[in-house]
């Protein structure tokens, strides 16, 4: 077995290649020397063509382990410092593909430029210069850096969702609930406010709607997510219309941790248009402790004697915590 200490080795030409293009061994090669071709994007290479072969001619290949800087040929516009990745038909770029092989010691003005790079030693682990395949589409990111930032960001997201239906909020009195005479505080058509849909012919939205000057109080319970971030706020998000462009129509929020806890007021952003909008109201993550399961929240319209107040949605966002089992 013969075995080459310098820096340069012969092979043979599989298919025609262009002096500085990257080359891999051909695969199942049977002639000898062993056959080479272009390192297509996202493969590794052994080394760099010398000079322009032809098929099946003698060809000289610098090998990726011998000493000092390489020349290659850009596929794209690169700058100094640029990560370099293999390119189609044996060049290199900076577009994730694969492994990052080296990096750019010249500037590419165009593709085809040649350029001199340091090859790196040794394959890259880290995260940010190794690319992902993502065949069946299911993200954006190029590297494993980012898609697994994306997976954390999609585990642990402030837009974590609890639902409020409209249909289970009740009209209370300081949080006390009617008696069975006024049905339990439970809305209609004919109670005050009113929930009925904003128009039954065209338009069956559900909505709660308060009269000009209407602050009756809703309230509504949900429990909490084990997943609930304790350190993180806690937003309500309401769609909400003012019946007119006097009043700034919005809420303040009184609210409930657990069954023994100090209540907590905030006050929600306003909307002083006749659009639907969406508001909020932040609940601070210093009002949130570690063991809250239930909230309990009471809705009071904030003064609008002019017009009329509609309330078109209630969920709440919150950051989600890392799951520990």
């Amino acid at each position: 077995m013969s075995q080459y200490n310098e820096g340069i080795r012969t092979f043979t030409a599989n298919g025609a290649l262009t002096k500085y293009m990257r080359v891999k061994v051909t695969s199942a090669s049977s002639t000898t020397p062993p056959q080479v071709e272009a390192a297509g994007a996202g493969e590794q290479h052994i080394g760099y063509v010398l000079k322009d072969a032809a098929t099946g001619t003698p060809v000289s290949i610098r090998m990726r382990n011998a000493d000092g800087t390489f020349q290659a040929i850009a596929g794209e516009v690169l700058a100094v410092g640029a990560s370099l990745y293999g390119a189609a038909s044996g060049m290199v770029a900076d577009t994730s593909s694969g492994s990052a092989i080296g990096v750019a010691l010249e500037a590419a003005t165009a593709s085809g430029d040649i350029i001199e790079c340091a090859d790196f030693s040794v394959m890259s682990t880290t995260a940010a210069l190794v690319s992902i395949a993502d065949t069946g589409l299911f993200t954006l990111a190029a590297t494993v850096e980012a898609a697994t930032a994306e997976l954390y960001q999609n585990a642990i997201s402030v837009q974590s969702f609890i639902p409020i239906p409209l249909h289970a909020v009740r009209e209370t009195t300081t949080f006390d609930v009617a008696n069975i005479a006024a049905n339990g505080g439970i809305l209609a058509s004919d109670t005050t406010p009113v929930l009925d849909a904003i128009n039954a012919g065209t338009n069956g939205c559900q909505r709660v709607l308060w009269v000009a000057s209407g602050v009756d109080q809703i309230t509504f319970q949900t429990p909490l997510p084990p997943d609930l971030d304790v350190t993180a706020d806690v937003v309500i998000h309401f769609r909400i219309v003012s019946g007119g462009t006097t009043d700034a129509v919005g809420f303040t929020v009184e609210s409930f941790f657990n069954e023994g806890d100090s209540k907590v007021t905030d006050t929600s952003t306003t909307n002083q248009t006749a659009t639907w909008a969406e508001k909020i109201a932040t609940i601070a993550a210093t009002d949130v402790s570690s063991g809250d399961q239930t909230l309990t929240v009471g809705l009071t319209p904030v003064t609008h004697n002019t017009d009329t107040m509609a309330l078109s949605a209630i969920w709440i966002e919150y950051k989600s915590s890392l799951k520990t089992s």
